[in-house]
């Protein structure tokens, strides 16, 4: 056969086994995003295909729908829907801030427009009797005004730089007014793709760009003036520690940088050595530890900008649920950044009794002509030993010892939350952490609790009001914590908190002899006190949310709530399967019981990894449970020891394990 004969009689062939080829790859693919010149035209099928067994979620939050796959591909938490409210919130008072500079009004659907009815009342022709310098303007001279949902020339430039489904980033082009472009960016292709697909679904394409990238890179190729973000979000799964130094460097002059942190065992001290690596400092475990994870990161975040010769400025800084949550704004100044030493403090706390001193590491002083100096400051400002438990102190830090928060804009956003109280789902919430964060001390860094102080010493707890009523009476000033339900922030030092415990011990007596010469709380109560506290309660004891009811603090929003799991390729489906293994291992590491009748049935909600391999021949005998097993598993059996005590330690392959169990 010649070789035009050979060519002609393989193309037909050729041609038929690739259709199939293409028809067989085409089915395999996950489902794409939906193209969007063909929905512009109207050629887009109503039905498409998908694999088979493929799921789908469609949820619905503030403004925005949001279709996403059931198994876990892309991540996603119901729980932080007050951080996303929060965030549209915080942004849109930041864009009236920033565009009022430029003449531009926003308009918030549900605010009212009070500047327009200030105008509307000047232009009745009555008027004109008394002329006015302005009363006659142009129409080029009105004011103008960014709404939602429309693209504002001058307005903010955002990224979210981990967007996941894109859920963030649509909600702020549906909510937030006042915004030129919003670049939803993510390093997976699955969720860039579903976020194409949202984006189309809620018809943002004109403000939302998703974009494929490493958020690092994406960051650092902004990094010049004229292309830097007005506002950078960052929420990432666990910790943002590698994202910090590239966000400080592309967000613009006086820009919003908004960072969560979910890896609260690290800052909460669990692993000091971790939190070092990660943001600088050394976390520990004390009973402020959530108020120490924001300072520590607002710590790592201005250490971070001090290398540009940039420093940062918070907003509000939110302890919430499992994260934690910081709005600060980032400007460029040699002269202010000298001042950051100033800024970060060491902590010595006792490990007996829990008190605790800060130690600044620079020290600022008036010099002559107005100016500054800057100096190393002087310390210890504690002794080897505490000098109330006679115990050491542990170190801690650096962290922010300045205010958490600009109360001035806080109050902007409590002001606009609650006129506006139909806007956001959790804005009940809102309002009353807002308020809580309106009412603490500014300058005090830190927080004793409540049933802190009574467990050191062994009594009873007094009441929160009794407590700030007798620190009030000795003339210091107390506040709540947003951090912490039985938080007692105070500038009263350590010593006169310890004197007005001994007086409360007085009238609730302890009985010495069952404590200890080398406890704190024997060494506390041997010690007379110098203030006589007084216990009367105070009409300004009770701070203003509390008397009005705000829902201050969460509860538990739903059964087994907290971080999700990572989302992964292929992903796996969030279902019973799931809750139930979640419901297993909570409280997994907690002490087993001693009782050997519940420490059994405990171990039989754990499965026998033995049994599931076909290698266990103990039954109903095994200490753990067993599962229906497979005929074919039942036939591959060999015969292996189990485990038939939990104090037994298998080493072999295949050996049964679980909590409790070394």
């Amino acid at each position: 056969m010649s070789r035009a004969r050979t060519v002609l009689w393989l193309s037909p062939t050729l041609r038929s086994v690739l259709s199939l080829y293409r028809a067989r790859f085409m089915e395999g693919q996950p489902q794409g995003p939906p193209n969007p010149a063909a929905m512009e035209n109207g050629t887009e099928p109503n039905r498409e295909e998908r694999p088979p067994g493929f799921q789908e979620t469609t949820i619905t939050e503030g403004a925005a729908k949001i279709v996403f796959p059931s198994a876990n591909e892309v991540f996603y938490n119901p729980v932080q829907e007050f951080n996303r409210d929060l965030t549209c919130a915080v942004i849109t008072e930041f864009a009236r801030i920033q565009l009022a500079a430029k003449g531009i009004q926003i308009k918030v659907p549900g605010e009212k427009d009070v500047q327009k009815v200030v105008v509307d009342l000047s232009e009745p022709k009555e008027d004109k009797a008394e002329p006015k310098e302005g009363a006659n303007l142009a129409l080029e001279d009105q004011p103008r005004t960014a709404a939602v949902g429309e693209i504002c020339e001058e307005g903010l430039r955002v990224l979210e730089g981990l967007a996941a489904s894109g859920l963030r980033s649509i909600r702020f082009a549906r909510e937030v007014p006042g915004l030129r472009s919003v670049v939803a960016n993510d390093a997976s292709a699955r969720a860039v793709a579903l976020m194409r697909r949202n984006v189309q679904l809620n018809e943002v394409a004109h403000l939302v760009q998703p974009s494929q990238a490493d958020a690092r890179m994406l960051m650092y190729q902004h990094q010049k003036a004229s292309e830097r973000f007005d506002v950078i979000d960052l929420d990432p799964y666990g910790s943002p520690a590698s994202f910090l130094d590239a966000a400080v460097q592309a967000v613009s002059e006086g820009g919003l940088l908004c960072v969560t942190c979910t890896d609260m065992a690290v800052l909460a001290g669990n692993s000091g050595e971790a939190c070092y690596s990660k943001y600088g400092a050394m976390a520990l475990r004390s009973r402020a530890c959530h108020e120490m994870a924001l300072r520590t990161v607002l710590h790592s975040l201005d250490l971070r900008a001090n290398c540009y010769q940039r420093f940062v400025v918070p907003l509000l800084s939110i302890s919430a649920d499992f994260y934690v949550r910081v709005f600060v704004r980032v400007f460029t100044g040699q002269a202010k950044v000298k001042a950051s030493a100033s800024k970060q403090a060491l902590v010595f706390q006792c490990v007996g009794c829990g008190a605790f001193h800060l130690q600044r590491l620079g020290k600022a002083s008036a010099a002559s002509g107005g100016r500054l100096k800057f100096s190393a400051a002087c310390g210890p400002p504690v002794a080897p030993e505490c000098e109330h438990c006679g115990q050491r102190h542990q170190l801690g830090g650096p962290m922010w010892a300045e205010p958490l928060h600009d109360l001035e804009f806080v109050g902007r956003v409590l002001e606009a939350v609650s006129a506006n109280p139909g806007r956001f789902h959790t804005a009940e919430r809102i309002r009353g952490v807002l308020s809580v964060i309106t009412e603490e001390l500014p300058d005090v860094p830190l927080y004793y609790t409540l049933d802190q102080l009574s467990s050191t010493i062994h009594c009873n707890t007094p009441s929160l009001l009794q407590l700030r009523s007798a620190l009030l009476h000795a003339g210091f000033r107390v506040s709540l914590s947003h951090a912490c339900k039985n938080a007692v922030k105070t500038d009263a030092p350590s010593s006169a908190l310890w004197d007005i415990m001994r007086c409360w011990e007085k009238e609730y007596p302890v009985k010495r002899e069952r404590l200890s010469e080398s406890s704190p709380a024997f060494r506390i109560l041997r010690v007379e006190p110098r203030l006589q506290a007084n216990f009367t309660i105070r009409d300004d004891a009770n701070p203003s949310s509390r008397q009005r009811g705000l829902k201050r603090f969460q509860a538990n929003p739903e059964a087994n709530w907290g971080p999700r799991p990572r989302a992964r390729p292929g992903g796996k489906a969030a279902g019973e399967t799931v809750e139930e293994r979640r419901r297993l291992l909570q409280n997994k590491r907690k002490e087993p019981v001693e009782d050997l009748a519940e420490r059994a049935a405990w171990l039989k909600t754990f499965p026998c990894k033995r049994f599931k391999e076909g290698t266990c021949q103990q039954g109903d005998q095994c200490c753990y449970s067993h599962s229906p097993p497979s005929p074919k598993a039942t036939a591959e059996a060999t015969p292996t020891d189990c485990p038939e005590a939990p104090s037994q330690n298998p080493t072999e392959p295949g050996a049964a394990t679980g909590p409790g169990i070394e």
